[in-house]
């Protein structure tokens, strides 16, 4: 007896086989035995002493230098904000006079090492022995002391760069969101801090993020002017117990976890600031929301044809 024929309408399901990438899993393989041998030979050395590490780790020593880098970072970024926000504005602006100082900020600030700056800061006494006029004046040295010398050497550097992302950010808004400003009898700076500038945070954010984690590195620059900071801190024990290497094993240890935290003040940031931007829905959100009752399951129908629509009981056309 045989069997009747298939129907001429009904499909075949399609069995689909993965493709096996071979490279990809034996690479894959390769880097994680190279990095499992790598930290069996740190954790199991016997020059390295973990015990350090752990007694200083959480020392008051460290921890004091720890403050110092959170508040150059911190504060170096503000100053490097404010500036590269008013610096942009310069840059942008119609007048020749602002707009050339601008350009030679940044010009001046970026074409310089940060090292460089900084030793120019914390020698200024050589230059200007007192700062002030007559009897209003006060001893440089006592003014620019280490932590003042690093505040400007990495404030006033991230200024500069600072104010080529908010000058991206501000030309990637359409000017004609200006131009509707204007026609609304808006002002040039209500036009630039209401509208141009909160629409721009959204390129601004990402590039700032990692210059704060730059910025956070760029505090350890401040050892060679004596500045106490982490990495200072860290030199300093280890001048006295001849523990180098774990000492600056603690140090790395509390970068890894200020740039951390870093990144991920810098997600929610880039996450709150792109609410209002039209993007493709997840796709599992997509399959939810056409599986709706009464929602249009198909997003494009033929001409003249009528729309399919879920419905509780299946699917009617």
């Amino acid at each position: 007896m045989t069997g009747q024929p298939a129907s001429s309408g009904a499909k075949t399901p399609i069995r689909a086989i993965p493709v096996r990438h071979w490279g990809q899993q034996i690479s894959g393989v390769i880097v994680v035995a190279v990095l499992a041998a790598f930290l069996y030979a740190v954790a199991t050395n016997d020059n390295l002493d973990w015990s350090v590490v752990g007694d200083n780790l959480f020392g008051p020593t460290i921890l004091s230098g720890l403050w110092v880098t959170i508040s150059l970072t911190v504060l170096s970024m503000i100053i490097g904000v404010v500036l590269g926000v008013a610096v942009a504005v310069m840059r942008l602006s119609p007048n020749r006079v602002l707009n050339s100082v601008a350009a030679g900020y940044i010009w001046a600030f970026r074409g310089t090492p940060v090292l460089v700056q900084l030793l120019l800061w914390f020698n200024l006494a050589l230059f200007f022995p007192r700062l002030g006029m007559g009897e209003f004046s006060l001893d440089t040295n006592t003014v620019i002391t280490a932590f003042v010398a690093a505040l400007l050497g990495l404030g006033l550097n991230e200024g500069a760069y600072m104010a080529e992302i908010v000058r991206g950010g501000i030309l990637s808004v359409d000017h004609g969101q200006s131009e509707a400003a204007m026609a609304l009898g808006m002002r040039r700076r209500s036009t630039m801090f209401k509208i141009v500038l909160p629409q721009a945070m959204r390129v601004i954010i990402p590039p700032m993020g990692n210059e704060l984690i730059t910025m956070l590195k760029m505090t350890s620059l401040v050892t060679v002017i004596a500045a106490p900071d982490l990495l200072n801190r860290a030199q300093t024990i280890s001048s006295r117990n001849f523990y180098i290497f774990e000492l600056l094993i603690v140090a790395s240890i509390w970068y890894l976890v200020l740039t951390t935290i870093s990144t991920l003040i810098q997600m929610q940031l880039e996450k709150r600031f792109a609410r209002g931007v039209a993007g493709p829905a997840p796709r599992r959100r997509r399959v939810l929301r056409n599986l709706t009752p009464g929602r249009v399951t198909s997003p494009v129908a033929a001409p003249g044809a009528r729309p399919v629509v879920g419905t509780k009981g299946g699917v009617t056309s």
